[in-house]
C-alpha cells in the first residue's frame, strides 16, 4: 500500500479518481458545445407519428391485397372444379346394392 488516497500512483497521477475526472471533463466539454433546437420535441413527435400511421395503413392495404388474391384464387380453384366430381362423398344416391336393415346399432 502506498498511502495514496484513492488508489492513485504519485509518479503518474493516474488512477480511478483522475480517469473519472478526465471523462467528466470531456462529457462537460461534449454537453456544452450540444445545442437542441428548442421546440424540436413537437415537430420529431409529429414525424414519428406519421411515419407509425404510414406503417398502419400499408401494412392494413398489404393484408387486404393478400386476403382479396386469396379469395380470388380461390374462387377460380372453385369454379374450374367439375360439376360431377365429389370429393367427400364418392358414393352415387341410389348405387347401393344393400337393402337397409331394420334395428338400431353399428352395421355388420
Amino acid at each position: 500500500m502506498s498511502g495514496v488516497p484513492g488508489g492513485q500512483d504519485p509518479a503518474t497521477g493516474s488512477g480511478p479518481g483522475v480517469a473519472e475526472e478526465q471523462l467528466r471533463d470531456v462529457f462537460d466539454a461534449l454537453v456544452t458545445s450540444v445545442h437542441g433546437a428548442p421546440n424540436r420535441y413537437p415537430a420529431a413527435l409529429a414525424d414519428w407519428r406519421r411515419r407509425e400511421r404510414r406503417r398502419r395503413i400499408v401494412l392494413a392495404i398489404l393484408a387486404a391485397v393478400i386476403f382479396a388474391l386469396a379469395d380470388i384464387v380461390g374462387l377460380w380453384a372453385l369454379g374450374r372444379a367439375d360439376v360431377n366430381t365429389h370429393i367427400i362423398f364418392n358414393d352415387r344416391p341410389g348405387s347401393s346394392t344393400e337393402a337397409p336393415r331394420s334395428g338400431i346399432g353399428p352395421p355388420p
